[in-house]
């Protein structure tokens, strides 16, 4: 069973850097890719970066990119999303997700995505 639980998320300046994780409790998601997901307040789903299982692939959106790195530790298939530089426009809940996929490619459609943790917030104030 995937059960996946973000950490990390809280308050934080403009300009200053938050790093989330995504722990993967059901062991289950060694060949998922993993993507990142964010839902600022009275907007849609989108689609922030992800990485491949091998974590050897990542992309992002261009909204986060030069920003925001995403790595994963193989050994405890736990992928990280270090955000940088943020402002207000990146406050949003932050949900980290799985989708069983080849690692020759990344969905960047956050419906390809069929395994969900809770999100996290994450706050930045101005």
């Amino acid at each position: 069973q995937v059960a996946m639980v973000e950490a990390g998320g809280g308050w934080v300046q403009a300009g200053g850097s938050v790093r989330l994780s995504c722990a993967d409790y059901g062991h289950t998601l060694s060949k998922y890719n993993m993507g990142w997901v964010r839902r600022a307040p009275g907007k849609e789903r989108e689609f922030v970066g992800g990485i491949t299982w091998r974590g050897t692939t990542t992309t992002y959106a261009d909204s986060v990119k030069g920003r925001f790195t995403i790595s994963k530790d193989n050994t405890e298939n736990t992928p990280y999303l270090q955000m940088t530089n943020l402002s207000p426009e990146d406050t949003a809940i932050y949900y980290c997700a799985g989708t069983y996929s080849s690692d020759a490619y990344i969905d960047t459609s956050e419906s390809e995505y069929g395994s969900w943790g809770q999100g996290t917030q994450v706050t930045v104030s101005s």
